[in-house]
């Protein structure tokens, strides 16, 4: 067999471990999965008429806060199921299993490759539940052609292989799950000071840059031009950019920490 043919089929074996590890303990992801629900609920039903009147500067409708809100917790969607992935890697780490596999004779990278392909499948899946109950509360996108809604798709996804490559390398260095779930909070909280809620130019002036320099608020804004037709500017290669940034960052930790002799 040849590498490549043993670095699939191995790959495709750890693929289905962490998707069955999921299909036996869904709490984890559900519980992740939530968050940006409630989010969702919360502000439209309980802020929704006070945040869409300052942002429309008195003019504006629910409706319209929630085609405004819904990309940014997509976005946000991707940040929390990440998490699950952290704490995994961390519960394959402190048991043992990651000692086992470096004695077998596997490809070593399919068990980091299985990690990854099984939480971006968890977090497109995801997205699509959240998309599903923007969709049903009244999100809209009648402006946007296939070929956007194509590229907001693939954008999402391009942005959960980056965050998951991040998380894997949280996961590896934290000395237990719990440590895992801290060390990948900032996923969660790097949204909340974005342009998820409101417009970058609508906070104070000394925060703003916080809320602009960062991997969210460019992909958001992508994301909400593709669907919303608004003005996406430079936000598309600032994105990508970091996209392609962080799975590089991401990757080359997670297989130094791999690679490195067990203690």
């Amino acid at each position: 067999m040849s590498s490549l043919s043993l670095a699939v089929r191995d790959s495709a074996t750890m693929l289905r471990r962490n998707l069955l590890h999921a299909r036996r303990y869904p709490s984890l992801t559900l519980n992740l999965l939530l968050t940006p629900i409630m989010l969702l609920l919360l502000f439209v039903y309980i802020f929704g008429d006070t945040m869409s009147a300052g942002i429309g500067g008195g003019g504006a409708s629910r409706t319209d806060y929630i085609r405004y809100l819904v990309p940014g917790l997509l976005l946000m969607t991707i940040g929390s199921t990440t998490i699950g992935t952290a704490v995994s890697v961390s519960n394959d780490m402190t048991e043992g299993i990651i000692a086992r596999f470096r004695t077998m004779a596997i490809h070593r990278g399919s068990v980091l490759i299985g990690h990854v392909i099984g939480s971006v499948l968890q977090a497109v899946i995801s997205v699509v539940l959240v998309g599903a109950v923007g969709v049903a509360i009244g999100f809209r996108s009648t402006d946007a052609t296939a070929l956007e809604w194509l590229a907001a798709f693939g954008l999402l996804a391009l942005f959960a292989l980056a965050l998951t490559w991040i998380a894997v390398g949280m996961g590896m260095v934290s000395p237990s799950a719990e440590a895992a779930s801290n060390n990948a909070m900032p996923l969660i909280f790097l949204p909340l000071i974005s342009s998820t809620f409101v417009p970058v130019d609508a906070m104070p002036g000394w925060f703003q840059p916080i809320a602009e320099y960062q991997p969210f608020t460019p992909t958001i804004e992508t994301v909400r031009g593709l669907l919303l037709g608004t003005d996406i500017g430079n936000n598309w290669w600032i994105s990508i950019a970091w996209c392609l940034g962080l799975t590089a960052l991401g990757y080359r930790w997670s297989k130094a920490v791999f690679n490195r002799d067990p203690k």
